[in-house]
């Protein structure tokens, strides 16, 4: 993993993902932080994004782009052995992204973030291409943050 990157490289390519209609918010975070850290993971990461957008399946719950966050931090800290504790990272870590995102945006709902938009109209296309390199600047920001704590 490589442990410098440009952050902001980081948003502009998670938000071109997604402008150009290559991949939804979920997908296109998870994405972007894995390639552009060098994470050694296969290419199912982005597959298992895919159900993710639009609120989880188009349901409008969860926001997406946070949800890609997540997954990426959970696919760098996670457990893959029961009652293995690096679990609790894995949570704090995602807590935090959660945090962030919450208090710059009162709430996670994409149908709360999203209402009075029409899906698709160009206002819910900018915001959530904003939200996709947001969350995925934050991402990267969070795990090298961390991988930078541990080599000290």
């Amino acid at each position: 993993m490589r442990l410098e990157a440009d952050l902001d490289q980081i948003r502009a390519r998670a938000e071109e993902y997604y402008r150009k209609g290559e991949f939804y918010c979920s997908e296109a975070v998870v994405k972007t932080v894995v390639e552009e850290l060098e994470i050694d993971a296969p290419a199912e990461a982005v597959k298992m994004a895919s159900g993710f957008p639009v609120g989880m399946g188009g349901m409008g719950c969860t926001c997406g782009a946070l949800t890609g966050g997540i997954l990426t931090i959970g696919l760098v800290y996670g457990r893959t052995e029961g009652k293995d504790p690096s679990v609790d990272r894995a949570m704090a870590l995602s807590a935090k992204l959660y945090q962030i995102f919450c208090q710059r945006h009162k709430v996670s709902c994409c149908k709360v973030l999203t209402k009075g938009m029409e899906k698709g109209s160009k206002e819910h296309m900018e915001q959530c291409i904003a939200f996709t390199g947001e969350m995925a600047y934050e991402t990267a920001k969070i795990i090298l943050e961390e991988e930078r704590g541990a080599k000290q």
